[in-house]
């Protein structure tokens, strides 16, 4: 069998649904690497039921489900013809622990069954799906779904995904799978594992292809370690600077901030690309690469390519909602934009990229602390011995009695709900009030005049026209 030939370009992965179906479909039909993201994607899959599966694609991929009685039972419980009144909140899923039912198992399957699926309807290109390592506890559910509707690549950076490939080799062979769960405080020498067996669910599907795997990662020596020891293959590097969206690394050492209370980044934080080549795996450049210049360069160095997100995220495609992708892009226009690296607002640690533009009546003042999504939440072993699940941008009473340093909430801001407030669904809260949109971009953002040359709206074909336009001399 030919191996696949690598793209020039990979969509980045961009989260809560901003790459959305629509949006990898797009570029995998142009013959790049489209890719969802698969972030909350249960919570969105469910989300979408309650709104009345507008276009009916939702069900339409849930009867391809090769999971008995799964579909049935999902419309039955979510899906609502008529979508909810405005003013009516979403029911909301119950919150991943270390072991789920069977059933909430198969919501995540689900959901990233059909993203995955109606990305890669009505063409032969290749999709991929990008998962958050940070947000461990759904990954082995979210593999098997994407699994099982053909996902050709899946990618993982905001950790250290090294587990990641024999957990595929597992899924692929219908085996269970497991993965080291993270618990602060809990012994070294009692580890405790996340387990997903495939068997439960009564797939119809004994083995399944297994995706390529590329991990994200900010440093040569993170690259060189998985190349090592991983537990499988990783046949790709996506090599992100710190320029890019979303979760950045840490700078490398003390961290030390400038003027506006961002992350100094400095040259121990760049890459050593020529130890990157001595791997002899493919690898792509992130990070401020939306360009035919960076491109260029990216080739010259060795890479196969270029990864890029944030001049996706504002085409007609992606799941951003329309005022929001209009208001950032006359903003631009307007010189109004910018972006902040916020070195609190992730109840992860690291440093996250903010959008702030006049248009945006966002999430990133004050909120009502409450964590009902809790796709960010840590485990960890209390005093008492009690294992608990707490998030520093929940209650800080719950947390503190969790456990964890007061300190430590300090300008955290709930990202999950933010995020998903950005792409249209936003939970309504008692008093009537709805959750603020949270926009990430990369740094790229204040360059996307480049591509959108003044207009509130263009398509993903666009964006790749740019990137493949002939770089001027």
């Amino acid at each position: 069998m030919t191996a696949p030939t690598l793209p020039l370009v990979i969509q980045g992965g961009m989260g809560v649904a901003v790459s959305n179906w629509r949006l990898a479909r797009a570029v995998s039909r142009a013959g790049m690497l489209g890719v969802v993201s698969g972030t909350a994607l249960d919570t969105v899959l469910v989300r979408r039921l309650q709104d009345g599966d507008v276009g009916g694609h939702m069900r339409r991929a849930l009867e391809r489900l090769p999971l008995p009685g799964v579909a049935a039972d999902l419309i039955r419980r979510y899906f609502r013809p008529e979508g909810r009144a405005a003013d009516e909140p979403y029911h909301a899923l119950p919150l991943y622990k270390q072991a789920v039912s069977a059933m909430r198992e198969q919501v995540t399957i689900a959901a990233n069954f059909v993203e995955v699926f109606l990305a890669k309807e009505g063409h032969a290109g290749r999709v991929g799906i990008n998962l958050l390592t940070k947000v461990q506890m759904p990954t082995l559910g979210s593999l098997y779904g994407a699994m099982l509707a053909g996902v050709d690549v899946v990618l993982m950076g905001a950790g250290i995904p090294r587990e990641i490939p024999g957990a595929l080799d597992a899924l692929a062979q219908g085996a269970p799978a497991t993965l080291r769960f993270e618990v602060d405080g809990q012994p070294s020498d009692a580890p405790l594992t996340l387990r997903f067996d495939p068997a439960v669910h009564g797939a119809t599907t004994a083995s399944l292809t297994r995706p390529d795997f590329y991990a994200i990662v900010a440093a040569h020596s993170l690259a060189a370690t998985l190349a090592r020891k991983a537990t499988g293959a990783v046949n790709g590097f996506v090599i992100e600077g710190w320029t890019a969206g979303g979760h950045n690394a840490p700078p490398r050492g003390a961290l030390q901030l400038n003027g506006r209370g961002e992350p100094i980044y400095g040259a121990r934080d760049e890459v050593d690309l020529a130890a990157i080549r001595e791997l002899g795996v493919p690898f792509w450049l992130a990070g401020g690469t939306g360009s035919p210049e960076a491109l260029r360069d990216a080739l010259a160095q060795g890479a196969a390519g270029i990864q890029v997100g944030t001049a996706f995220a504002y085409s007609d495609e992606s799941g951003l909602t329309s005022e929001i992708k209009r208001g950032v892009l006359r903003g631009l226009a307007a010189g109004e934009v910018s972006i902040f690296t916020d070195p609190r607002a992730s109840p992860t640690g690291f440093p996250f990229k903010v959008v702030e533009a006049p248009s945006l009546e966002s999430a990133n003042g004050e909120r009502t602390r409450v964590c009902d999504l809790g796709y960010l939440r840590t485990a960890a072993r209390r005093a008492d011995g009690r294992l608990v699940y707490r998030c520093a941008a929940g209650p800080i009473s719950q947390f503190v009695a969790d456990g964890g340093a007061a300190e430590a909430t300090v300008g955290r801001k709930c990202l999950c709900n933010g995020l998903a407030a950005a792409v249209g669904l936003a939970q309504v809260r008692a008093d009537g009030s709805r959750e603020l949109p949270l926009v990430t971009s990369g740094d790229a953002l204040l360059e996307l005049v480049a591509v959108s040359r003044g207009r509130e709206r263009y398509s993903a074909q666009d964006v790749l026209d740019h990137l493949l336009s002939p770089v001027s001399t």
